[in-house]
Order: C-alpha cells, then structure tokens, then sequence
C-alpha cells in the first residue's frame, strides 16, 4: 500500500461520477492509489487542485456528483498542503483510501479520521440512543431515541423519539414522537406528536398531533390536530383539528374544525367548523358552521349556517342561515334565512328566504338600497307580513 512521507496527515472526502471521474474528464483511481494535480497553485481560490470536504464537513453544492450511481471517496492528504476554500479544500497530491457509496464512505471516515467525529459529516449515518446527541451534515440520515437532539443539513432524514429535539436544513424529513420539537428549512417535510413545536420554511410540509405548534413559510403545507396552532405563509394550506388556531398568508387554504379561528390573507379560502371565527382578506371565500363568525374583505364570498354572523366589504357575498346577521358594504349581496337581519352599504341587494307553508316551497323577499325607502347601513329583517321593516334598536 502506498504511504506518504511521515507527515500528519488528514482525511478528506469527495465524490466522482460512477467511472471515477470529476470534472474536466479528470481520472481519479482507486483505493491505493496516488492522486496527484499537475497544475497545482498553493493559493486561496478554486482550482489548480485536487478538491473535497476536510473531514468531511463543507457545503454538498459545491460537487456536481450526488445522485445514486455517485462514487465516494475518502483520500488522505499531507496536513500541511491542504488549502481551505470557501465550503471545501484543495491538496495537490493524497492517496485514496476507500471508494464506495456514501453510507460506506461516511463509516469509514468516522472510524479513521476521529476529527470528523466532531462535525457535520455530509451523508453520514448515524443512530443514538435515548437523551444522546447526534449531527450530521447535508445529505444525512439521523435517528435518535427518547429525549435525542439531532441536526442535520439540508436535504437531511431526521426521526427522533419522544421528546426530541430536531434541526433540519433546506429539503430535510423530520419526523419526532410526541412533545417534539422539530425545525425544518426551505422544501422540509415535518412530522410531529401531540404537543410538538415545528417550524418549517418555504414549501415545507409539516404534520402535528394535537395541540402542536405548526409554523410553515410560503407555499406551506401544515396539518395539526386538536388545539394546534398552525401558521403558514404565502400560498399555505393548513388543516387545523378541534380548537385549532389557523393564521395562512395570501392565497391561503385553511380548514378548521369545531370553534377553530382561522385568518385568511387575500383571496385566501377558508373553511371552519361549528363555532368558528374566521377572518379573510380581500377576495377570500369563508365558510363556516352554525353560529360561525365571518368577517371578509373586499369582494368576498361568506357562507354561515343558522344564527351566524358575517361581515363583508364593498361587492362581497353573504350568505348566512336562519336567525343569521349580516353585514355588508357598497354593492354587496345578502342572503338570509328567517330570522335573519341584514345590512347592506349603498347599492346592495337584501335578500331573505322563508318558508311558505301554503304553496309548500320556499320563497325570496327581495329589497333594493336606495329605493323603496330601503336605507343604507341601516339593518333590515322581514316583518309578519314578509315586508322589510328596520330593526329597532333594544
């Protein structure tokens, strides 16, 4: 087997397309053999050198080989010839030490270089029992117990046990047991127990049990069970259980059970159980149960079962059961059912749906603001003779 002179030496890992090549067509060889630059430059910028990750920590973008047929490699190199780059080094001269995939080729690094037993290791494996700690780099597969503490790059898989605490970068999977705490970059699913924290950044997909913390960035997608808390940004969508407490950013979807609050950003939809609140911006469609709150914006669309109470802006839609109260701005259109009370801004359309025993069908009383005396802003409910008669104030 080759040796380098008597000199400290380093382990540094790196990977090849599946022929052993890098870029340029430069021909790497296998375990055993010396790999040595040509063109090497001692100076603090890429190329002029053969490149990999010191122990194999640094940042995975900077190689152009990740897929499944990738080729790692560990080389060790002359401590004292190795140049730090941004993210990465370069040596002139190393000789290969193992090739194989990335799981073998993170072992074998742990095993001989105890330095990397100190870092985020790109690709590493790693599994730790209850109430230990485990890190791992971009690219890495963590497990822990009970109680663990894992954090791992980007595009990471971390699973922790029951009250765990999990990190993940950009595109990571974290999964954690209940009492979980789990935070996750751009593009992470996350997936937690009752009572978890989970945070997650842009496009990310995050799971909790009940009563969990669920805070997503744009493009989210949050899913929380009883008594969550659920924000997401632009674009989210967020299921919310029971007593859940949704907040989504623009053009959001939210769905919230039984006396659940959701707040909808423009053109958002939302949809919430018995009892719910919900508040839309402009342009949001709001549905919700039976003695349901809803409060929309400019030209929104509320739905309400019985006694229900909506708000809208100018040009919205209301639409709301029996005994329901409903207000609207200029150019609205209101619906109810008997029982309800309406006010509509100027230009709005009152409209309420009894039940007509004689013909056996159901029937529209229809008022116009502005004619037939009907006042805007002033509230509005069908008399005994289905006339609209102001509703005195009590």
């Amino acid at each position: 087997m080759e040796q380098l002179n008597k000199k400290e030496t380093s382990l540094i890992l790196r990977t090849c397309a599946a022929d052993l090549t890098s870029r340029g067509g430069f021909q790497w060889p296998d375990v055993g053999g010396i790999v040595e630059v040509p063109d090497w430059k001692p100076t603090d910028e890429c190329g002029n050198g053969a490149h990999g990750w010191l122990y194999g920590q640094g940042d995975h973008s900077c190689s152009s080989y990740l897929d499944s047929t990738a080729k790692w490699l560990v080389v060790e190199v002359e401590s004292d010839s190795i140049v730090m780059l941004g993210g990465k080094c370069k040596f002139p001269k190393g000789i290969v030490r193992f090739v194989g995939d990335k799981h073998a080729a993170t072992q074998y690094l742990i095993e001989h270089e105890p330095r990397a037993r100190e870092v985020a290791v790109i690709g590493i494996t790693v599994t730790v029992g209850d109430s230990q700690s485990a890190i791992g780099g971009a690219l890495s597969m963590l497990t822990g117990g009970y109680g663990s503490t894992l954090t791992g790059g980007d595009r990471s898989t971390l699973t922790g046990g029951y009250g765990s605490t999990l990190t993940g970068g950009y595109g990571s999977t974290l999964t954690g047991g209940d009492d979980s705490a789990l935070t996750g970059g751009y593009g992470s699913a996350l997936t937690g127990g009752d009572r978890s924290t989970l945070t997650g950044g842009y496009g990310s997909a995050l799971t909790g049990g009940d009563r969990s913390t669920l805070t997503g960035g744009d493009r989210s997608t949050l899913t929380g069970g009883y008594g969550s808390t659920l924000t997401g940004g632009y674009g989210s969508a967020l299921t919310g259980g029971y007593g859940s407490a949704l907040t989504g950013g623009d053009r959001s979807t939210l769905t919230g059970g039984d006396r659940s609050t959701l707040t909808g950003g423009d053109r958002s939809t939302l949809t919430g159980g018995d009892d719910s609140t919900l508040t839309g911006g402009d342009g949001s469609t709001l549905t919700g149960g039976d003695d349901s709150t809803l409060t929309g914006g400019y030209g929104s669309t509320l739905t309400g079962g019985y006694g229900s109470t909506l708000t809208g802006g100018d040009d919205s839609t209301l639409t709301g059961g029996d005994d329901s109260t409903l207000t609207g701005g200029y150019g609205s259109t209101l619906t109810g059912g008997y029982g309800s009370t309406l006010t509509g801004g100027d230009d709005s359309e009152l409209r309420i749906r009894y039940w007509d025993n004689k013909a056996d069908r159901y029937r529209t009383v229809i008022a116009y603001v502005g004619e037939d005396g009907i006042e805007a802003n002033v509230p509005y409910r069908l008399d005994d003779n289905r006339k609209f008669v102001k509703v005195e104030e009590s």
